[in-house]
């Protein structure tokens, strides 16, 4: 067990990210080992053909099933809207010292595989190489399911910063993970690590969501990084689920079908078209029905890039936690 103690400079520097990063190195963990991935084989069926196609032999042995994995090779994100392209710069360009002391810690007391050499040989050389291999990776088995992803993840950032407002930092973390306990400015987490008390100084904490890494939390506590909780996100079981064919017939009576239908699918902001796209109705429906819940208050939505996005408000999810329950 780890112990984080807290300071009040340590809440208020408390904050969240998305590690895409973070996201394609567990799911290439996962496609090794599909015995490992039962609530993401959808994805594994899908894209194991094409990531095989890529020369993974200095990549799949930093991800090991469990225990100590390099830190440089998913560096907690600087910045809660980094991008994949912008973690893949922080690893192509870490310090040689940087990678030779945790390839140190990797390695213990074993001596390198061939494979690795590189890595304490030749540690600018082997990064390029490393960066070249998970872009390619990304471009096939990750980047078209991004869009997906990215709303799961931030989904529940946005819970999480309602709790942390509502309820303050117990709210924040009482339903992270069983693994995972606040008390007292202090949070106990069941993972392996290299210390057991870890006071973060008034350097705060980094929370992760992750949609990969389903089981269990994992940290990163090493310098130069801030110390990184990465735990599960909420709704993973649904994240390759199709659409809904099993609407409320509660909320279906008060709302009409289509309307209850769209309520339970917005527990993560999602797009006019990649609703009508997902539950297979029109776009004009769809745009129609999200009118009225909106004006009702049961829906919010926010302009991202060309499109907006659409999420259920508080009251919505209470409506249709009711309906569920009944």
């Amino acid at each position: 067990m780890v112990t984080f103690t807290f300071t009040v400079d340590d809440l208020a520097r408390t904050r969240f990210a998305i590690s895409p990063m973070w996201e394609l190195v567990s799911g290439v963990g996962l496609l090794r080992d599909p015995s490992l991935a039962s609530i993401h084989l959808p994805w594994v069926e899908e894209v194991r053909a094409a990531a095989r196609e890529v020369d993974t032999t200095t990549l799949l042995p930093l991800i090991p099933p469990r225990g100590y994995m390099p830190d440089f090779l998913t560096p907690p994100p600087s910045s809660p809207l980094a991008t994949f392209e912008d973690e893949l710069e922080l690893i192509r360009t870490t310090p040689a010292a940087q990678v030779r002391r945790e390839m140190g810690y990797f390695l213990g007391r074993r001596k390198a595989p061939e494979a690795l050499e590189i890595f304490l040989v030749q540690p600018r050389r082997a990064l390029a190489g490393l960066t070249e291999t998970l872009s390619l990776l990304w471009e096939l088995t990750l980047e078209a399911h991004w869009p997906r992803l990215r709303a799961l993840l931030e989904a529940d950032l946005l819970y999480r910063s309602r709790r942390l407002t509502e309820r303050g930092p117990a709210g924040l973390f009482e339903d992270l993970h069983p693994n995972v306990r606040f008390a007292e400015a202090r949070l106990e987490v069941q993972a392996s690590c290299s210390a057991d008390e870890v006071a973060l100084g008034g350097r705060g904490l980094l929370l992760v969501p992750s949609a990969f890494a389903w089981q269990n939390p994992r940290l990163i506590i090493d310098p130069p990084w801030q110390p990184t909780l990465i735990y599960p996100a909420r709704g993973v079981a649904l994240l390759w689920e199709p659409g809904s064919a099993s609407t409320s017939e509660a909320l279906a009576g008060l709302l009409g079908r289509t309307r209850a239908t769209l309520l339970e699918a917005l527990d993560a902001p999602v797009s006019t078209t990649d609703l009508a796209h997902r539950l297979e109705l029109s776009p004009g429906g769809v745009s129609q029905a999200l009118t009225s819940l909106r004006n009702a208050g049961l829906i919010a939505g926010a302009r991202r890039g060309r499109s907006v996005h659409y999420l259920r408000t508080p009251t919505g999810d209470q409506l249709v936690e009711a309906s569920q329950s009944s």
